[in-house]
């Protein structure tokens, strides 16, 4: 019986081992795609956050080092400036730089009208300033990123930075106004809540409609005094990168500019 849940136990391992073999994979044929279709010389680059923006980074740390390309680098986080140092990339801000060519980040979902849930890693807010100052925003994922409505893969809800001393009135508005259920977003290695780079907590909004009008939403909870920002980006987007589980990249424009396409 031990033998037999050692080896049962042992194949789970392999097969969770085998899967994340896999969404790497996909994580670095979308952002290698995508930095060598997007990056110029002499480009200034938004750095995005998360375990997709890693191979971004390691892709422009090998052209700047190889083909000598010069680029000026901005980080959306404190991980990805640290990114952007230890692989020797210049680093820059947008005190500095107050408009980027581009920004490459990666996404929690990707609807099918390019409307994004960003915030999974807790860096919203900076990823949304250095988006919107970038003349595109190029979107990296693995397939299980891409889906045809918000909440249809991506179960954690959508997340929402807040004010700490406003964050129980703004979780009740929420959710009297668009149902659902917000909660708290707990830390893991301290007791208490998340704390974003910027001092903020993180409300989480979980169970929501999927046919909302997401620009209409978001403009809402914007309004909502503590409200600092939300992990909705729509219409901001330009392209998005998908790394699928056969080794192509499905590369899917905006829909009010291009039309889909797997190569």
């Amino acid at each position: 019986m031990l033998f037999k849940l050692f080896i049962t136990g042992t194949k789970s391992r392999l097969r969770c081992i085998s899967v994340m073999s896999s969404l790497n994979e996909a994580k670095k044929l979308a952002a290698y795609r995508a930095v060598d279709e997007h990056v110029l010389d002499g480009h200034v680059v938004g750095i995005g956050s998360g375990s997709t923006a890693v191979f971004a980074v390691n892709r422009l740390a090998e052209r700047f080092k190889h083909e000598n390309i010069k680029i000026k680098c901005i980080p959306t986080s404190f991980q990805s400036r640290q990114l952007i140092i230890s692989h020797g990339l210049p680093l820059i801000d947008l005190e500095l730089q107050p408009e980027l060519d581009v920004c490459i980040d990666g996404a929690d979902e990707v609807d099918r009208n390019l409307t994004l849930i960003k915030g999974g890693g807790g860096c919203l807010l900076q990823e949304k300033i250095v988006a919107s100052c970038s003349k595109k925003l190029v979107i990296i994922a693995d397939y299980t990123k891409d889906s045809q409505k918000l909440g249809e893969q991506y179960k954690k809800g959508i997340p929402i930075e807040v004010s700490p001393m406003a964050y129980v009135p703004i979780k009740m508005r929420i959710e009297r106004n668009f149902g659902g259920t917000v909660v708290l977003r707990e830390a893991v290695m301290k007791a208490g809540p998340v704390v974003t780079d910027n001092g903020n907590f993180i409300l989480d909004w979980r169970d929501y409609n999927p046919d909302y009008d997401w620009k209409s939403v978001n403009l809402e909870l914007l309004q909502m005094p503590g409200v600092v920002e939300t992990g909705l980006f729509v219409d901001m987007a330009e392209i998005v990168y998908f790394g699928m589980e056969d080794g192509s990249v499905k590369i899917t424009p905006h829909p009010n500019n291009y039309v889909d396409k797997i190569c």
